[in-house]
């Protein structure tokens, strides 16, 4: 007999998860915003996804909250640019087996699933291939066959979509077929949950991270300070008594956080919670983003700024990526 389990048998982050918002009219009605803010058009090509915790971090009443900029379809998404193209960062071409990505030495990249709990109208993989590409378990022995055919590959970073949305049991299970493969000793997981769901990273999850003999770097994702609050913090306080490393990458969006202010504030309090600065990445120029892009000269400068306001281990590193390069360039 089938059984199928009830909403209080799953664990808290899946059932804040579900209760989330999944409607830019039903967040503005929250916010006590009008309905005229956002654009079917752009949410059709890109579905809406919130969590509730996370939208308690945005102001009320305030249509340019930074947060809620950043998951608020907007109708320049329906607008053509040039140089916005639908993979910006040559994922396709860096394919190498199902859900398996490889473009820098040493490290691959699993996308091992394409959920996420929030949907950041700025990401790169609006557009990914996610039911063709993602791991499942029938693509999975595929996959760890690359990694060990690849005895150069000393680190997997697990991406997606975000790979924390895989259950504990799955997650498990991944991260023991990654450690069997001798040369394989670090893994990073890239995650904005511990930020936008932070009941995800439960005492349990950070004993699985710490039980593995890899070496495990977990890099959060957060733009503007008011993302960080007391449950964040608990969070990575978690992470950081089983010995794992939390850094940060931000990407610097116009309306965002392009004022050095901000920029500080961001690294400041990412640090008080136990966050090291990483990467302040340039938007990756994906279809349907341009209004969040930031010129160059102007990031140079913002950057410029931001270094004479902090000590050089709260700096992150200004860059892009350019698809097909070798590593990240450094700006």
């Amino acid at each position: 007999m089938l059984i199928i389990p009830q909403p209080s048998a799953l664990p808290a982050w899946q059932r804040e998860l579900a209760q989330g918002f999944r409607s830019p009219a039903e967040l503005l009605a929250f916010l006590r915003l009008p309905q005229n803010l956002w654009s079917e058009e752009a949410e059709r090509a890109f579905p809406f996804r919130v969590p509730r915790g996370f939208a308690a971090r945005m102001r009320p009443a305030d249509p340019n909250d930074p947060l809620l900029r950043q998951v608020l379809p907007q109708a320049g998404e329906t607008l053509w640019a040039p140089g916005f193209v639908s993979d910006p960062v040559g994922d396709a071409q860096a394919r190498k087996a199902k859900g398996v990505l490889h473009k820098y030495h040493g490290r691959a990249l699993l996308i091992a699933t394409g959920a996420c709990a929030i949907h950041c109208r700025y990401c790169f993989r609006r557009e990914y291939p996610y039911p063709d590409e993602q791991l499942n378990p029938s693509r999975l022995q595929a996959a760890l066959h690359y990694l060990r055919s690849e005895s150069a590959i000393q680190e997997v970073i697990l991406s997606g979509g975000d790979p924390l949305m895989l259950s504990d049991t799955r997650l498990r299970a991944l991260i023991q077929a990654l450690s069997e493969i001798a040369h394989i000793r670090r893994l990073r997981i890239h995650s904005r949950l511990p930020i936008v769901l932070p009941s995800r990273i439960t005492a349990e999850l950070a004993q699985t991270l710490a039980a593995t003999r890899l070496h495990c770097v977990m890099v959060v994702h957060a733009n503007h300070p008011n993302e960080i609050d007391t449950a964040v913090a608990k969070a990575v306080s978690r992470l950081r008594a089983q010995g794992i490393w939390v850094l940060n990458q931000s990407t610097l969006l116009k309306g965002v956080n392009d004022d050095v202010e901000t920029l500080v504030a961001l690294q400041e309090k990412a640090f008080a919670a136990g966050i090291l600065p990483y990467y302040l990445h340039l938007l990756d120029r994906v279809r349907g983003t341009a209004h969040f892009e930031v010129p160059e000269a102007e990031a140079k400068t913002l950057y410029d700024q931001l270094r004479r306001r902090l000590p050089g281990y709260l700096v992150p590193r200004l860059a892009r990526e350019h698809a097909g390069a070798p590593y990240k360039t450094w700006l």
